[in-house]
């Protein structure tokens, strides 16, 4: 590991809104801060949102500067990436704003129920290789995981620059009659307004200046759902 990279993760652990258990705190247990995030790391009552695979939280930073009734939390495995949105967020004072460091996989233990309103999912890995569909974080495995902790029809939206994990997602909604709020392939050439849209990560400028069209997705999640996947999990 390079000395940068070190002196990123030591930093990391000196800042006040970023959380990262240990694998034993969370694997098949709950975690002390689980439906205690606005009591212990926010101290109000505002509604929590969370961005998964949060990357270098430019996503989560740029929600919480313009939304200061809300308090947001960006997720990653990756230390290094979100280094900088905490230290972002710690140097320019947004308290409503944090940081876990965690795998999805055990977000469950993280989080209690009603506890989340919102998702947001920016840019994920949309694993066009065949049989990794389950990995999608759109997938039915982590839409049942997300019925676990956000509040009953809670919001997901999804930004992203790839048609097939665009065309899978909207698929899915469809099958399991998910209330959709919003859905265009070519977001910056819809009629659709919001503070948040315009946000852009660093990546996202990347693929507009290639011409790339961006998706948004929004729909309820309904907690009562028993999500089916069908011939969507097919390659």
């Amino acid at each position: 590991m390079s000395k940068r990279k070190l002196e990123r993760f030591a930093e990391l652990g000196t800042f006040q809104n970023v959380i990262q258990p240990e694998i034993e705190e969370v694997f098949n247990k709950d975690h002390s801060i689980k439906g205690k995030w606005n009591e212990k790391l926010f101290g109000n009552i505002n509604p929590i949102v969370l961005e998964l695979g949060c990357g270098k939280g430019e996503y989560t930073t740029g929600m919480a500067e313009v939304c200061h009734d809300k308090n947001f939390i960006g997720i990653d495995i990756k230390g290094a990436r979100i280094w900088k949105g905490a230290r972002y967020a710690h140097q320019y004072n947004l308290t409503n704003c944090a940081f876990l460091r965690l795998r999805i996989d055990h977000i469950k233990s993280m989080f209690t129920q009603d506890e989340v309103s919102e998702i947001w999912l920016t840019f994920p890995d949309p694993y066009e290789t065949p049989g990794r569909t389950k990995k999608r974080l759109t997938s039915s495995i982590f839409l049942s995981s997300y019925q676990h902790f956000l509040k009953n029809n809670g919001l997901i939206h999804l930004k992203t620059d790839n048609k097939i994990l665009y065309d899978y997602t909207l698929k899915l909604c469809i099958l399991n009659k998910f209330e959709i709020l919003y859905n265009t392939d070519d977001l910056y050439n819809s009629s659709f307004e919001n503070d948040w849209l315009k946000i852009k990560t660093h990546y996202e400028s990347m693929f507009l200046l290639n011409g790339t069209p961006i998706k948004y997705l929004c729909f309820r999640l309904n907690r009562n759902t028993k999500i089916k996947e069908g011939f969507l999990y097919l390659p």
